[in-house]
Formats: structure tokens, C-alpha cells, sequence
């Protein structure tokens, strides 16, 4: 996009009240990594995002350990999912936030494949226990109806769109 930017992490609680959306969700975490950067920011602009994954109205956040990311894949296997990610855009004390929501259909998966993935690649810090551009994304993808780069992460075709807004 052309856009030079640098990579700031603070440490973000990322719990969210009851009776949100997974849409709401995505946005609430966003806004609140946003907040802790409010403070000090400038005349910079502040780019937040969380990425969620929804199945059967419950949401996939991060593996807690091996079993639990088998246990989503084995879940995500031979269905349909939505990856959701908010994204929270700070300029000024003023904050913008959006979301994007992409449908993502994976092949079925065998235990092995599942168990090969994880061990090898670790998803510990994604959100359904995979990466799309990671190998169960290169065998276990059928197709995607939204955004590819918002299943990675970052939905940078709307991205563009929101910042030059701004």
C-alpha cells in the first residue's frame, strides 16, 4: 500500500462482555488495544486489529495448548467457519473502527494432517489454530467467499479504503 508504518505491542487484556456479536467482538478487542495508545499518540495514526474465528455462533480465539488446537481443526474440518477482524483506526484522539468478515470453507482434514500441522507449525497465536497461508491453508481450503488478506489477518483492501478517509 505504500504506507510506512513501524510495530508497537502492548500487553492488551482481551476479554469482552457478554452478549456481544462476533462481529462486536472483533471491534470491542480492537478499540481496546487502540485505548492503550491513546495517550500517546500524536499526529500519528493508529492501526489496532483482532482476528476472530466463528463457527456455530461460537467463537475460536488462540489455542491454549497441542490438544486445543487439534480439538478446533478436528471442529473447523470439512465446514465452514467466518473469520472475522475488526480493525480500530486512532488519529487525533478520534477513533474509526470496522470490520470485515470473510467465509472460509475447509476440506475434510484427516487426524494426521491435523496432528502434522500442529506440531510442525505451532498455531499457538492464531485464531482457529491456523494460518491460511500456511500449509493446512495450501491443502485443507476449498474455497473463500470474502477477503483472503482479511483470513490472514488484515483485510487491506478495506483497510485502504478506511485510511483515506482520514
Amino acid at each position: 500500500m505504500g504506507v510506512e508504518f513501524r510495530i508497537v505491542l502492548k500487553e492488551v487484556d482481551e476479554s469482552f462482555p457478554p452478549g456481544l456479536t462476533p462481529e462486536e467482538v472483533a471491534v470491542y478487542i480492537a478499540t481496546k488495544k487502540a485505548k492503550a495508545f491513546d495517550e500517546t499518540v500524536g499526529d500519528e495514526i493508529v492501526l489496532t486489529a483482532d482476528t476472530i474465528v466463528c463457527i456455530d455462533d461460537m467463537i475460536l480465539g488462540k489455542p491454549e495448548d497441542t490438544d486445543h488446537a487439534v480439538e478446533m481443526l478436528k471442529l473447523l474440518s470439512g465446514r465452514m467457519h467466518r473469520v472475522i477482524t475488526g480493525v480500530c483506526l486512532l488519529h487525533k484522539h478520534t477513533y474509526h473502527s470496522f470490520y470485515d468478515v470473510s467465509e472460509v470453507y475447509f476440506g475434510k482434514l484427516t487426524e494426521e494432517e491435523i496432528i502434522s500441522y500442529v506440531t510442525k507449525c505451532q498455531p499457538f497465536d492464531k485464531a482457529g489454530s491456523y494460518g491460511i497461508q500456511e500449509r493446512i491453508g495450501l491443502i485443507g481450503i476449498e474455497r473463500i467467499n470474502g477477503s483472503y488478506t482479511n483470513v490472514v489477518g488484515l483485510p487491506t483492501e478495506k483497510l485502504y479504503r478506511e485510511l483515506v478517509k482520514l
